[in-house]
This record gives structure tokens, sequence and C-alpha cells, in this order.
């Protein structure tokens, strides 16, 4: 078995995102865009809405941003790897093309593609022998 590549974006970085990720994810549609009631009027419902303010997506595209290039190249490339893009045999082509691909919006990015936790946790970071139990051991 051929050795795998080296990432860039640790694993612990890479579950946080994928926690914030499945946060983010779980939001809904926005009911009542004109409401002009605050949060403890209905229920505190608005923080389960996908709204353009919402603090989750605020706190996941600054984690992201926040990255250094190289985590954030292995991050476009871990998610393309995650939804059948590429096999971890073409990763060195795979994150040639998220280095080229790579701009000031690569924060936001990540965050309009559907199912973003399950591509990187289930399908790319398993692949290089990661999951989420050795990330909660580090952490504990």
């Amino acid at each position: 078995m051929a050795e795998l590549p080296d990432l860039s974006i640790s694993p612990g970085k890479a579950y946080f995102i994928i926690a914030k990720a499945r946060q983010f994810d779980a939001k809904d549609g926005v009911t009542d865009p004109d409401s002009g009631s605050n949060a403890s009027d209905n229920g505190t419902r608005s923080v389960l809405e996908n709204r353009t303010d919402d603090p989750v997506r605020t706190e996941l595209v600054s984690f992201i941003h926040d990255l250094n290039n190289d985590e954030q190249t292995d991050l476009v490339a871990l998610t393309w790897l995650g939804r059948g893009d590429g096999d971890i045999e073409s990763w060195d082509e795979l994150r040639a093309e998220a280095a080229r691909a790579h701009n000031k919006r690569t924060a936001a990015y990540p965050l309009g593609m559907p199912m973003l936790a399950d591509h990187l946790e289930e399908e790319a970071l398993s692949k290089f022998g990661h999951s989420s139990e050795e990330v909660e051991a580090d952490l504990f």
C-alpha cells in the first residue's frame, strides 16, 4: 500500500469545521424575513433559520479565513475528494487544482456545498485514516 500524502490542515481543525458545518446545515429557511419581533417573542425560533447574519456561518467563515493558504487549499481539495471528484491516488492533482482556484472567496466557498460535513468526514478524512474519535481522544 502506498504511503498517504500529508495534509496541511490538522484533523482537529478539519473536525471543527465538520462540527460547525453540521450546525449550519441543520438550519431551516427563513420563515418570516420581515419579523419585527425580538427572539424572546417568537421562542427564539429565528436561531434555527438560515439567515445571512447567522452566527454559526460567521464563525465558520472566519475560522476558514484564518487558515493559512495551504490549509485552505487542503480543505477545498478534501471537499472535492469527498464528493467524488477524484480519489486518494489523484490527491496531488486535486490539491494542485484547489491551489489554482484559491482566491479571497475560498472561506465562503465550502459553505455552498451541500453535505459538506459528510463529504469531509465520511468520504475524505476517513481515506486519510482520520476519525472523529481520534480527535476527541486528543482533546480529552
